[in-house]
């Protein structure tokens, strides 16, 4: 069997119904990861679903009042080293982009306590809240 690639300068049926080229180069994918927040009593919760990267590619920090989360994972070129069983491509669509999401924090968080693990394609972020101070509450005498 034999493949046979299309001239890109000529406009496939798909590219016309769809009206976008389907022919773009994995890098120019530009998806942000969906994300869930919820809050409880005590925290705030973010879900942002990533799978397919490690914990060690993910970088967050808290710059002024706004939790940045961001990613970095690069295709790495493996060197083929055996010949007999060498695996040749004729198409290769997995790509591996960077993303960046910043999140702005309300007034009544712990920045200090924010805590972050990785599962199942699922980085979680746990921003606690700080305990309110409690209002004291006092007699006034009338004079």
């Amino acid at each position: 069997m034999q493949f046979v690639r299309f001239n890109s300068a000529l406009p496939t049926l798909a590219n016309n119904l769809f009206g976008r080229d389907l022919e773009v180069p994995a890098t120019h994918h530009n998806s942000l990861p969906a994300v869930n927040i919820s809050e409880s009593e005590t925290a705030y919760l973010l879900e942002l679903a990533a799978p397919g990267l490690n914990k060690e590619d993910f970088k967050l920090n808290v710059q002024a009042n706004r939790l940045v989360i961001s990613a970095k994972k690069e295709e790495v070129k493996e060197q083929e080293e055996k010949t007999e069983n060498a695996v040749k491509y004729t198409r290769k669509e997995f790509s591996f982009t960077n993303f960046q999401r910043a999140f702005t924090l309300p007034k009544n968080v712990d920045i200090s306590k924010v805590e972050a693990a990785y599962t199942n394609g699922i980085l979680t972020v746990s921003v606690p809240k700080k305990e309110e101070e409690k209002v004291k509450s006092f007699e006034i005498a009338v004079a």
